[in-house]
């Protein structure tokens, strides 16, 4: 008789199927050759990677496949005017020139495609399903919503990119985060990814890359679902990924340069683009998402959240301490209904015509609080359009508040949206670092709704309240 020796072959995450296919050749060391199918770039870490190709002689392998835009330096006011400070021009020309010298698109200042590359990518169609995207800044986790293996590189990567269309990696770990159950009222993706972040902490995802799945996942919008992706790098993962479905092509197929006469064919392929019942991940995650509600941050990371309802726990750990100090704060203080100098809406993480419409649906019929300064920044030319042609431009004027032009902004302070030293800022960006929004101020991370209801108030308020009390 013979005896057949069975071989137990596990399944494939949707990473496994998407490395796979863009694996070059495998070195001896374990890493790969992994082609890039589309790199974006930005004034800020391009300039280096440029001077050491001209300095080698090199011209860019792929200029279709790298796009540029301008946006970490940019002025969210007077776009049109000459910028005088050099540190900010000087980035903004050596791009344009570069990518002149490279025959390498480029959206610049008043362009109408203009804004944020994060959130350019996807609504111009550029991102689309099943790729390797990279670009020289950590959120490029975000492209990842639409199930592609997207992730930030650094300089000397970037000049790679451009001289060879590869890069040099070695497979990451992989960790499955499963999220079921209905989300409350007046709690959004931001609160979601917030309060995952502070349940695991920020070095939970170290050396992996995080796929999202569940039937709340299922539920979530492509602007929520690039929330969730964009932040995932703030518990250490190399980037997130969502498997694409019927809400994916739907807004794919809306988008301006998506290539629609082959719609068909690549919505059936993308359509396979999912994990194997008996894929194998490194760790598993099971998150309910009935028990999660608005959220905002105390400390100088993002995984220093806590519901708005709680008060700040105890800790004698030193670098809790040391960034309790730096925030004026101490362990038991309550956050909801202290008062705050300024928010801001905008940045990669919220700055999409779903966080204005948000925002504004919070806002409507009220006045903005005279004593914070507001700062409403639109993601990118595109969707300061689609406010100004829509009832939530109106709301928000009627409002008080004052809509300025796209950019990056007060995320990280490297134009002159600065917030002032001990100032507080609530914010719907991503990082609340010391001195991430100007030196000395003290950030505290929300969401859309909670910086809505705030703004009109003028102190940290739970929107489930203020929506109550309105009533």
């Amino acid at each position: 008789m013979r005896c057949l020796k069975l071989f137990n072959i596990m399944g494939k995450t949707i990473f496994d199927k998407i490395w796979e296919k863009h694996a070059v050749s495998k070195l001896e060391d374990g890493a790969v050759i992994l082609y890039i199918d589309c790199h974006y770039i930005h004034e800020v870490t391009s300039p280096q990677a440029f001077a050491g190709l001209n300095k080698r002689g090199i011209k860019v392998r792929r200029p279709d496949k790298t796009l540029a835009t301008c946006d970490h330096n940019i002025p969210t006011i007077n776009q049109h005017l000459y910028i005088n400070d050099d540190s900010s021009r000087i980035p903004i020309e050596t791009l344009k020139s570069n990518c002149k010298e490279h025959g390498i698109e480029m959206y610049g200042l008043l362009h109408k495609n203009n804004g944020v590359v994060h959130i350019i990518g996807p609504e111009l169609g550029f991102t689309q399903c099943g790729m390797t995207i990279v670009c020289g800044d950590s959120h490029t986790s975000t492209h990842g919503a639409f199930g592609n293996i997207a992730f930030g590189i650094g300089t000397s990567e970037v000049e790679m990119v451009l001289a060879s269309q590869t890069l040099i990696q070695y497979k990451p770990k992989q960790m499955l985060i499963e999220v079921n159950g209905q989300l409350g009222e007046q709690v959004c993706a931001k609160d979601l990814i917030l309060s995952i972040i502070s349940q695991l902490g920020t070095s939970f995802g170290t050396g992996s890359f995080i796929e999202f799945r569940g039937d709340t996942i299922e539920k979530l919008s492509m602007e929520e679902r690039m929330t969730i992706c964009n932040m995932s790098i703030e518990m250490g993962a190399r980037g997130a990924i969502i498997p694409p479905d019927e809400i994916t092509f739907k807004y794919l197929l809306e988008r301006e340069y998506f290539p629609k006469s082959e719609s068909a064919n690549l919505i059936k392929e993308w359509s396979e683009l999912k994990s194997d019942i008996d894929a194998n991940y490194d760790s598993k995650v099971t998150i309910d998402a009935a028990t999660i509600e608005p959220m905002i941050t105390y400390g100088t990371n993002p995984g220093a959240g806590i519901k708005i309802s709680d008060t700040i726990p105890f800790s004698d750990e030193e670098s809790f301490v040391k960034s309790l100090k730096y925030m004026g704060f101490r362990c038991g203080d309550k956050l909801e209904h202290k008062s705050v100098d300024y928010i801001f809406l905008g940045s990669c993480t919220n700055g999409r015509i779903e966080d204005f419409r948000a925002f504004a649906s919070i806002v409507k019929g009220k006045r903005k609080h005279p004593d914070v300064i507001v700062w409403l920044v639109p993601g990118s030319r595109r969707v300061l359009e689609q406010i100004e042609s829509e009832e939530t431009g109106k709301i928000l004027r009627d409002a008080g508040f004052e809509i300025r032009e796209p950019g990056c902004s007060a995320c990280l302070a490297m134009n002159e949206d600065k917030v002032p030293s001990g100032k507080y800022c609530l914010s719907t960006s991503n990082r609340n670092f010391e001195g991430r929004q100007g030196l000395g101020a003290r950030t505290i991370l929300c969401g859309p709704l909670v910086a809505a209801a705030s703004s009109i108030t003028g102190v940290i308020t739970d929107p489930r309240k203020f929506i109550a009390n309105e009533l």
